[in-house]
């Protein structure tokens, strides 16, 4: 078994073993898989308050569930401290912990996650019953839902699938998403690919959309399907678009590659399943909002309610093939080229809207990220709206990315222990932009709807009569 050694900015580094590793077991288990309370899929539904599912899990009672869980194996409690928090609306909450141990003379540190989730009833998740709550503990990579990671992230094992030398390979944990997918790159003189670890009943699929899109003259990468939801992913060429904002504001690419990539995304992808939209889902990241910002709660459901009616009062247009991820990290750009179309899982029929909002909202809310790295973004937002505006209801692209703008508020609390104002000030800013986004969507409907509204006050008339006045978003210029 191979251990972790090294954590370095929220990229997991695979090195050399690391020791004793945890013994997976519980409080309320026998080994694997035999359950003494009642395992099996819990059922969340909306009674369950998520609020206290993160106050269990990243709060001071998880110390508690971190210490009786080691402790039923022999193993002793040192240290620990919440690495990341993942709240699914209405699915549940999952969290990340580094844990330090003792036994005996033996030291070791491990990465465990906890879930209230369900997960699928295999042995390699720990069930515990903590104050009427079922939880999951597993150690990473073993993750219930995910097999293939535990061979993705063994470097023995990739070294053989890519032909190379195990001495001289690495791995690093690019994303994870606790049960549901991640993403790790494997490198080696000569030699790069990456490992997406999916659920396996989802691997077929997202095989075949790599082929459709391929055939359709895509840039997308070539992809092979291995056992247990992992697929080997060749390295493509380019950079992020968001490295290229970060640079020059990507003062040398046009909105237009954006359209014309969409533009050629093949017509088959209208015949696949349906999956409901960032737009769609506007309430639910409002909530998961609220619960990361418990102090704002009021003031986020109830933008929340706003932004979820102006998506409904706006035409989202026709249903078209659409890439259903689009954003900045998933174009990588040769110049002013796209080379690399990344993340095709979602694939398939919907609006066009909706994938220009996915982009634009990204790119609004990077600001708020980091404001020195993105200090071009603001300047150019508007050439890309102006641009992308123009095949689609105005008021449904705000509206809509109001709604992503909105869905990357809970992401500010990282650190779910950490209640200073670095990761508040975040969410704040971000909200700051739903809010801008959601103004923006308000004043154009208005301006358009059937009530009168005074575009030209009367001392203006003359002028504009001789056209010395233009109307621009921005004001007005004599």
């Amino acid at each position: 078994m191979r251990g972790f050694s090294s954590w370095s900015l929220g990229v997991l580094t695979v090195g050399g073993d690391a020791g004793r590793v945890f013994i997976p077991g519980s409080v309320v288990t026998r080994g694997w898989g035999e359950p003494v309370a009642s395992g099996g899929a819990v059922d969340l539904g909306g009674a369950v308050d998520e609020a206290a599912d993160v106050d269990l899990l990243a709060g001071p009672a998880a110390g508690e569930l971190l210490h009786a869980v080691l402790e039923a194996e022999g193993v002793r409690l040192t240290a620990w401290s919440v690495h990341q928090v993942h709240h699914r609306p209405g699915v549940g909450v999952t969290v990340g912990w580094r844990v330090d141990w003792e036994s005996g003379a033996a030291r070791g540190s491990e990465y465990l996650l906890g879930t209230t989730a369900p997960v699928p009833t295999v042995a390699t998740s720990t069930t515990v019953l903590h104050e009427g709550r079922t939880l999951h503990v597993w150690r990473h990579p073993a993750d219930p839902a995910l097999p293939g990671l535990v061979a993705a992230s063994d470097v023995t094992h990739v070294a053989a699938l890519l032909g190379t030398d195990p001495a001289t390979t690495t791995l690093d944990l690019v994303t994870y998403r606790p049960l549901r997918r991640a993403v790790l790159r494997a490198t080696s003189p000569g030699r790069a690919a990456y490992l997406k670890v999916v659920r396996p009943h989802v691997a077929a699929d997202l095989h075949a959309r790599h082929r459709l899109l391929a055939a359709a003259g895509l840039p997308v990468a070539p992809a092979t399907v291995h056992a247990d939801g992992l697929i080997r992913l060749d390295v493509l060429e380019g950079r992020p678009l968001i490295v290229s904002l970060a640079a020059d504001g990507a003062s040398q690419v046009s909105p237009h590659l954006v359209l014309d990539l969409l533009d050629r995304l093949p017509r088959e992808l209208v015949g696949l399943p349906r999956r409901p939209s960032w737009s769609d889902r506007v309430e639910s990241y409002a909530h998961a909002a609220a619960v990361a910002v418990p102090g704002r709660r009021e003031e986020i459901l109830g933008l929340g309610r706003e932004v979820a009616g102006m998506v409904a009062g706006a035409d989202p247009g026709p249903v078209v093939a659409t890439h259903g991820d689009l954003h900045g990290a998933n174009l990588l750009l040769t110049g002013a080229e796209v080379t690399g179309l990344l993340d095709v899982d979602s694939a398939g029929p919907g609006h066009r809207v909706d994938d220009l909002a996915c982009l634009l909202g990204h790119l609004s809310v990077l600001p708020a990220l980091a404001p020195g790295a993105y200090r071009h973004v603001p300047r150019i937002l508007p050439r890309w709206v102006a641009v992308m505006e123009r095949g689609v209801d105005p008021v449904a692209l705000r509206a809509r990315a109001a709604a992503v703008a909105l869905s990357l508020v809970a992401g500010a609390r990282t650190h779910a222990g950490e209640e200073g104002p670095g990761w508040t000030d975040d969410a704040g800013r971000r909200l700051d932009v739903v809010r801008g986004w959601l103004e923006d969507a308000r004043r154009l409907r208005d301006l358009s709807s059937a009530r009168p509204a005074a575009l030209i006050r009367p001392h203006q008339a003359d002028q504009h009569a001789a056209g010395q006045l233009v109307r621009t978003d921005e004001g007005e210029r004599p």
